[in-house]
């Protein structure tokens, strides 16, 4: 196997160590073999009995396993989108809250938390929803004479994510301190979320957008040339262009929607891909950004809940880590990632 053929085949692998690493991550320490015979005798023996502690079935399996299954998804979902939207719009600057995603779902989340705290799912629902609104609304605003421009799907997006932080910022003023920190936590993104309910809710959605994703990865090769070449070669432009953006924002608002605005690893991690590969080719970008989105926010996550005595929002952790791994990436590098 060549060697690019073998690294890529590591990159695809290697969610699976690092997700079985995190299990060993967290405040209440659990010895690492103990945790590896959890895991076997889940798989192989799980009516038999325990030598180890209830609660260390609880921690590992009701509590750790959940939240690393969700930070899978999660980096799948933003990393993948930032893949596909950076081939789509032709800028490598480009990152998956360019729609006015994050904005709307910003909007809708405060509403649940300051006017709906009572409502079981109130947060996550109309997060859902104001995100899809924003892109809606963007796409709308885009579209003239039956055409959808990159250049004014951007400005549209710009304009619309203007428009939702106002109103963000109008509902914050208004709303009562306890409430407000609330919002503002949620802001930071966070993957402190209990059982397999969230991933329930979350997962289906973001594999069934990574599908379509995948599936059309080819055809976003094609657009990324322009709209002119694509159609020649027999692309519908406005059609490919609209399913592959509503994909990417499906993926986008359900992980939102439960852990918050979770930034840089749409726009750090197909860099990476691109760098580590050598092409731009989205039919490996792809499914490697999918890997390594995983991977980073799985790693974020372990540090956010181990490197203090309380739990920092991992879209703090993210963001530490990924704004001076860009500025290598354009400093250094000189852009020749994208290139």
């Amino acid at each position: 196997m060549p060697r690019k053929g073998l690294l890529i085949s590591a990159l695809l692998l290697l969610p699976l160590p690092v997700l079985v690493v995190s299990l060993f991550v967290g405040v209440y320490s659990i010895d690492p073999l103990t945790v590896l015979s959890m895991l076997a005798k889940r798989i192989f023996d799980p009516s038999g009995t325990t030598p180890w502690p209830e609660v260390y079935e609880t921690i590992v399996f009701n509590i750790r396993m959940p939240r690393i299954l969700l930070a899978l998804v999660g980096g799948i979902a933003l990393s993948v989108s930032g893949a596909s939207l950076q081939g789509i719009f032709r800028n490598p600057l480009v990152d998956t809250y360019i729609l006015g995603v994050s904005a709307g779902a910003g909007l809708g989340a405060a509403l649940g938390i300051a006017y709906f705290p009572g409502i079981p799912g109130s947060v996550q629902s109309l997060s859902f929803a104001m995100g899809f609104t924003a892109f809606f609304t963007t796409y709308t605003v885009a579209k003239s004479k039956g055409e959808t421009p990159v250049i004014s799907l951007v400005l549209a997006g710009v304009i619309v994510t203007a428009l939702f932080s106002a109103l963000l910022s109008i509902i914050k003023f208004f709303t009562e301190s306890e409430k407000l920190a609330g919002v503002v936590y949620w802001m930071m993104g966070s993957l402190a979320v209990t059982g397999w309910g969230p991933l329930g809710q979350t997962a289906p959605l973001i594999l069934v957008g990574f599908a379509v994703v995948f599936l059309m990865r080819w055809r976003i090769n094609v657009l990324s040339m322009g709209d002119e070449e694509a159609k020649a070669l027999g692309i519908n432009v406005g059609r490919d262009r609209f399913i592959v953006l509503l994909a990417s924002t499906l993926m986008v608002s359900a992980f939102v929607s439960v852990a918050g605005i979770i930034g840089w690893i749409g726009l750090v991690v197909p860099h990476t891909v691109r760098m580590l590969l050598g092409t731009p080719d989205n039919r490996v970008v792809v499914p490697v950004s999918a890997s390594l989105g995983a991977v980073f926010l799985m790693v974020a996550d372990d540090l956010a809940r181990s490197v203090a005595s309380f739990e920092l929002p991992v879209g703090v952790i993210t963001t530490l880590v990924g704004a001076p791994f860009f500025l290598y990436l354009l400093k250094l590098r000189g852009g020749s990632a994208w290139k």
